[in-house]
């Protein structure tokens, strides 16, 4: 294997998670300032504007046919918009972040479920075995938050609960779409024409259902710096560059990694305490997604 390979498959997933983990500080820091989808069709418009000056400059090779560039526009409606606009509207909307984190913790359950019908890999026992791992993991990290969670309290908000659900599932079905329709094509200008979909459908939204507050400050700038640099474009090339050099439901099983992260984030940033018990979740996590990720 050539020494950057080895490099990029050791390093690369560890980055990503790190990165997507800050998306949940990100939606923390910003909602005292802007609303869900306004924040994002300023994020999707601010990310495709960098990429496109460096793929100007570097000229990068853009999609072949219409047909292409549809691919791409769509899966950038998959997994921009409707995944992120759903857990950040959930949010917005009175949904516990610890039940949205854990609706994210499921998208690699259904990646793993329907790998082998739509795309013919193969989920052995090994993998299926630290899938189950990571997801009781992920239940122990987040039980004493979800335990304080009010039995009345999500019946208040079961349609942005359901929003949350549809934004895992189609994120599961644009990891599915990258892999089947995109797997050439410079990345570049494919996550450009992915932010084009998504603003297509963020912003007409957030036009009809929200004040569009973007209030203009050091902390939404930074947020916004941050939100651009490291998770829009950052994580996302990572993320297309993990699906495409191996199978999706293994690149789908570093989202169990997420919360744990998160959580540690939030503890550093926000004086949230860990317990031993989740301390010990989070270990299980890891177990987990080690254990999926190098099996056969």
């Amino acid at each position: 294997m050539p020494t950057s390979d080895l490099i990029f498959r050791r390093t690369a997933p560890a980055l990503f998670v790190f990165l997507w983990s800050t998306g949940w500080i990100v939606a923390r820091y910003s909602a005292d300032y802007a609303d869900p989808l306004t924040f994002l069709s300023a994020r999707f418009a601010c990310a495709g504007a960098v990429l496109l000056v460096y793929a100007l400059i570097a000229r990068a090779a853009w999609p072949a046919t219409a047909r292409d560039f549809g691919h791409a526009a769509f899966s950038g409606v998959l997994i921009h918009a409707m995944y992120l606009g759903g857990v950040w509207i959930a949010v917005a909307h009175g949904v516990p972040a610890s039940i949205s984190a854990l609706l994210a913790a499921l998208q690699p359950i259904l990646t793993a479920a329907f790998a082998p019908l739509l795309l013919h890999e193969r989920v052995g026992a090994k993998q299926w075995l630290g899938i189950i791992f990571g997801f009781v993991g992920i239940i122990v990290v987040l039980s004493p938050k979800l335990a304080s969670v009010a039995p009345g309290q999500l019946g208040s908000v079961t349609v942005p609960l359901l929003i949350n659900i549809v934004g895992m599932i189609a994120v599961t079905a644009g990891t599915f779409y990258q892999k089947r329709y995109i797997h050439s094509g410079d990345l570049r200008t494919v996550t450009i024409l992915q932010y084009v979909g998504a603003i297509a459908v963020t912003l007409p939204v957030a036009y009809l259902v929200e004040p569009m507050r973007l209030e203009v400050n050091a902390t939404t700038i930074l947020v916004m710096l941050w939100s651009v640099m490291a998770i829009s474009i950052g994580a996302i090339v990572l993320l297309l560059l993990l699906i495409r050099r191996g199978e999706v439901s293994r690149a789908a099983q570093l989202f169990y990694l997420v919360p744990p992260t998160a959580a540690v984030l939030a503890y550093l940033l926000f004086g949230e305490q860990l317990s031993l018990l989740q301390i010990s979740g989070m270990a299980l996590t890891v177990i987990g997604v080690a254990l999926a990720s190098r099996a056969a």
